[in-house]
């Protein structure tokens, strides 16, 4: 097994490996390795259910998504799927999962099922790479922030009344249970690599604690600005039997909507994590 960063951007290419036999040791590169590189990308995989289930519990429980489709069978498996006649996607904003939730995912794996014959990449930036570059006033002015973040604006019911969101029932629901408030240090020191790390997303953060909602907004506006920098993202194309691992604590990521008329299924799960610290 290899690990071949890519630089500049966003995670690395793990090579020579089979994702459905993985010894101790490893599980425990990967793991290293994802703490490092915030996302991981494998190719030439052929992952079964079974096997992406194994796979996920050699990093932690499964969190069972509230919101996403589960594929027959399998809950711990959520279904994330654009049919040719849908206009909208799932995910075509930055965001980080879960960052709403008291104690965020780890990450997610998601596999490849029916890919559009072009398009549908997944863009991921990194937010390590967001926090060094910052300017060393900045990351004076962010220390001892927290921001509140919430699923409820972006899974609850007034979310579905707005035209962009009307398609996507069927393919996400349970509008009740978008219930999650949390709030998390602005940077956050990664639980695996030590690193520090921007923590707030355009998807789920909506206010900075310590400030009034003029000054919160400007600066995250700021901050979302500077994380969108290409220099710090890598555009991941997908392929038959492509793998992608992603560390919610390290990355921001968004699905492309480019590839009209066409399907695209995935099959993700969940990892679920530890409480995030300054």
């Amino acid at each position: 097994m290899a690990i071949v960063n890519v630089a500049p951007g966003a995670g690395a290419y793990v090579t020579d490996v089979n994702l459905g036999s993985l010894s101790e040791s490893d599980v425990a590169i990967i793991r290293e390795s994802l703490g490092n590189h915030g996302v991981l990308f494998f190719r030439d995989q052929s992952v079964t259910p079974e096997q992406h289930i194994a796979f996920a519990l050699r990093f932690g429980e499964i969190n069972i998504n509230r919101f996403f489709k589960p594929i027959a069978d399998y809950p711990q498996i959520a279904e994330v799927r654009k049919e040719p006649e849908q206009g909208s996607n799932i995910g075509s904003n930055w965001h980080t999962d879960h960052s709403y939730d008291q104690i965020p995912a780890l990450g997610s794996i998601l596999v490849a099922q029916n890919l559009p014959a072009s398009g549908g990449d997944t863009v991921f930036a990194n937010m390590f790479a967001a926090y060094d570059a910052l300017t060393t006033q900045m990351k004076s002015r962010l220390r001892g922030l927290y921001a509140t973040h919430s699923s409820r604006h972006a899974f609850g019911s007034k979310a579905y009344e707005k035209s962009e969101h009307k398609e996507l029932i069927g393919r996400l629901g349970n509008t009740e249970l978008a219930t999650q408030d949390a709030i998390h240090p602005v940077v956050i020191r990664h639980p695996i690599s030590g690193k520090q790390g921007i923590y707030v997303n355009p998807d789920f953060t909506i206010h900075i604690n310590e400030m009034a909602k003029s000054e919160s907004d400007a600066l995250l506006n700021e901050l979302y600005e500077h994380c969108q920098r290409p220099e710090f993202s890598h555009r991941f194309e997908w392929k038959e039997g492509s793998v992608a691992f992603w560390d919610n604590r390290a990355t921001w990521h968004k699905a492309l909507n480019d590839y009209p008329g066409q399907r695209r299924l995935m099959h993700r799960i969940t990892v679920e994590g530890v409480a995030l610290c300054a």
